[in-house]
């Protein structure tokens, strides 16, 4: 009897602990990340990079690498001009009329690419006849719409509007329907036995477990939006337009300031990087580590 008695202890034991151990496998650590350990990982990489960059450029100015001086200004030209475009208060302006446009010319593709995405995703003909043209369209330089969304639109912001949809859609609908294609069939079968078909099905199962590959999509809808707006702004610039950062890089251009050139092409740099961090990083770490595949070194 005593050992009949024991068995059960030593049981109840041996699941206890197989409970605590499966809890403690889905607890997420909540240590915070020493500072010290931030500034070394995350913030001091790229201001190396970056050093290294304006060292660079400094020694083939410097050095007389680069013989002609209009051809290479110095960086303290270049920064000199931006200066002097904060002093007059006409640089925030630049980045405001570029990065409007953008964002809205972004939200429009995801609302037109997002519907487009599952439709093709889910429906057979709909993708035999439209993914190889949304395969095509994403290949196709943005560059290309600008002359007929002129021609159709005139030079006005529903043109810029245009090219950028027409930049960003296929890239958002073809992640979406990557991301679906990706979602493994278990889930997809236990979505019908609890009864999520039809819109609740994709609501429910095939968005949520689609979001990496929708993400990546929205990411390099973004990258393509931004290229194609930046395309757009040089080749189509009208003063009735204003001062964006595409017609400011033409307008440095057309007058042989290489400085005002750099300028433009910093300040697109560093929105396109500010964007990628501030928005699209963050939403890929919080996808990525609510499906436990974010790897911390």
């Amino acid at each position: 009897m005593a050992a009949a008695d024991t068995a059960p202890r030593a049981d109840d034991g041996d699941l206890a602990g197989l409970e605590a151990g499966l809890d403690a496998l889905d607890t997420a650590p909540t240590a915070r990340t020493p500072l010290r350990r931030l500034l070394t990982e995350k913030v001091l990489p790229p201001v190396l990079a970056l050093t290294l960059v304006l060292a660079v450029w400094q020694a083939l100015v410097s050095f007389r690498i680069v013989e002609d001086p209009a051809r290479l200004p110095a960086p303290a030209d270049v920064w000199h001009v931006l200066h002097d475009a904060w002093l007059q208060g006409t640089l925030l302006g630049y980045i405001w009329t570029s990065v409007s446009r953008g964002l809205l010319g972004f939200l429009l593709a995801l609302a037109l690419g997002t519907p487009l995405g599952l439709l093709v995703a889910r429906v057979r003909f709909l993708r035999a006849a439209v993914r190889p043209v949304l395969s095509g369209l994403q290949s196709l330089p943005s560059v290309a719409w600008v002359p007929p969304a002129v021609i159709w639109l005139g030079l006005n912001n529903r043109m810029m509007y245009a090219v950028v949809l027409l930049g960003a859609v296929p890239s958002i609908a073809n992640g979406l329907v990557s991301g679906i294609d990706q979602v493994p069939p278990l889930f997809l079968r236990a979505g019908r036995t609890l009864g999520a078909t039809g819109l609740k099905g994709t609501w429910h199962i095939s968005l949520p477990a689609a979001l990496p590959g929708y993400v990546a999509g929205l990411k390099q809808g973004w990258a393509f939006s931004w290229r194609s707006l930046m395309a757009a702004e040089i080749i189509a610039s009208f003063p009735d337009l204003g001062i964006g950062l595409g017609q400011l890089l033409e307008n440095g251009r057309n007058a042989s300031d290489m400085a005002m050139v750099f300028e433009a092409i910093v300040l697109i740099l560093t929105v396109g990087v500010a964007i990628d961090l501030l928005v699209f990083s963050p939403l890929e770490r919080w996808v990525l580590r609510s499906r436990g595949l974010l790897v911390k070194g």
